[in-house]
């Protein structure tokens, strides 16, 4: 036998799910930056929804992108045309329920296994944070990304997020959520049942009963093991990947945050000229 027929089988590439939609009664960042859509916001010279396509783009894990969003012509239409007219693009019309949207086409000949979600409004994405991602994934069947608190108030002392507290640490969510195959369908169709509740985490696992609930809430658990838990009941393995990038907890919900991401942005634009001047 060869050596070649020793190798483990090539992966596949993941698909993502780019979730570009809205509330159906419109978004207050959208009316604030005076455009339709949130996705189209623009910050230093591109739209969110370009820069995180582009971060996709660039990533070697990823084989196909799928733009969700209530008008994914519109978006479409607001994408430069070599991402616009790219084979590996696709546009579907979601649902109002992110959840329910996802849970509608992953895994289908649209959005093949494994998956990995992510949004628009998460406009500081790179292809270095994705590589990170995949680099400490191990074959979960969920897992989501997140960063330490720690790490944001050492870079960004003044930045509010929404924390998850746990023993040993708090932790933000960083808009990265990787479904490896049918195994983690359950999950997808759990989160539609509590995404109104998302940023309450002990609402979420409230729903796991009583003794990890009360675990969660006198912080006598750690992230890492909580999630294992809740994952074990609905029969999947989920995980936690901390990222060591504070810049990947920062998504534009508020104006503040565009103010700080736009800091961020001209401040990598800024420094990228001096490499190249080098």
């Amino acid at each position: 036998m060869s050596a070649g027929e020793l190798s483990s089988p090539p992966q596949p590439l993941w698909t993502a799910i780019l979730l570009a939609g809205q509330r159906p009664e419109g978004d207050p960042m959208a009316e604030y930056c005076n455009v339709r859509y949130k996705a189209l916001i623009p910050i230093h010279g591109q739209t969110m929804l370009e820069r995180v396509t582009r971060a996709l783009v660039k990533s070697p894990h990823i084989g196909r992108i799928v733009v969700m969003a209530q008008s994914p012509d519109a978006l479409k239409a607001g994408l430069p045309a070599d991402l616009a007219e790219d084979e590996n693009i696709a546009f579907f019309p979601s649902t109002d329920g992110i959840a329910t949207s996802i849970h509608s086409i992953v895994g289908s000949d649209a959005a093949p296994w494994p998956v990995l979600v992510t949004t628009a409004d998460n406009a500081l994405l790179t292809s270095a944070m994705i590589d990170r991602f995949f680099e400490e994934h191990r074959g979960q069947d969920v897992a989501v990304g997140v960063v330490e608190r720690r790490t944001m108030l050492a870079a960004y002392p003044d930045a509010r997020r929404t924390w998850l507290k746990f023993r040993g640490g708090a932790y933000s969510g960083a808009n990265l959520f990787a479904l490896q195959g049918e195994a983690a369908k359950p999950a997808v169709a759990f989160w539609s049942a509590v995404e109104k509740d998302r940023k309450k985490g002990w609402k979420i696992f409230a729903h796991f009963g009583p003794r990890l609930l009360l675990r969660a809430l006198s912080q006598t658990i750690g992230f890492r093991e909580a999630m294992a838990q809740a994952g074990e009941r609905m029969g999947l393995r989920a995980e936690p990947i901390v990222l060591p990038m504070a810049e990947a907890a920062i998504d534009v919900d508020k104006p503040e945050d565009l103010a700080l991401v736009t800091k961020i942005l001209e401040r990598r634009a800024g420094q990228a000229s001096e490499n190249r001047a080098i």
